[in-house]
């Protein structure tokens, strides 16, 4: 049997050896809501509460630029108090044109999107971070368990 350590313990040991824990940036349609009569994603729920326990979360979505309060309005429409309980801990970002401008790039990170745009693509692969691009496909049956099992395998916060 393998061990894991537990959420908090995960995150004291992150700070007593001094490495920050992985940034996740998520973006809201197309990945925690579906797109078409949106509607929460299957797991979104357990997604999002492994995602808060095991990064450090940030919205990038046209539904938060510098303020995480539109995207709360957003959500509250299709999650209950307690999962929105779980989406306020996910912190703003703030970017103009790209969203790659509100990614710190110097970080270990994952961004999580269904559709970044070529120039995103191209920023990305221009600094040789393409690989923690995860474009989400809520077509594909399971997909938000894959991408988490994906991201907590290649982060750094279980090393």
């Amino acid at each position: 049997m393998m061990f894991r350590p537990s959420n908090c313990a995960t995150r004291w040991m992150s700070f007593l050896v001094g490495k920050p824990m992985t940034k996740l940036y998520l973006d809201i349609d197309g990945v925690i809501l579906t797109t078409k009569n949106p509607r929460p994603a299957p797991f979104a729920v357990s997604f999002l509460e492994h995602a808060v326990s095991n990064f450090d979360c940030y919205w990038l979505t046209t539904h938060c630029k510098g303020n995480s309060q539109t995207a709360l309005n957003y959500l509250a429409n299709y999650f209950d108090p307690d999962s929105m309980e779980l989406v306020k801990k996910v912190k703003a970002t703030d970017w103009s044109t790209l969203k790659t401008e509100a990614i710190d790039l110097g970080s270990d990170f994952f961004w999580l999107d269904d559709h970044p745009l070529q120039a995103e693509l191209k920023a990305m692969k221009e600094i040789d971070r393409l690989d923690r691009v995860i474009i989400v496909n809520l077509n594909r049956e399971g997909e938000l368990q894959q991408v988490l099992t994906q991201i907590l395998q290649e982060s750094n916060n279980y090393r």
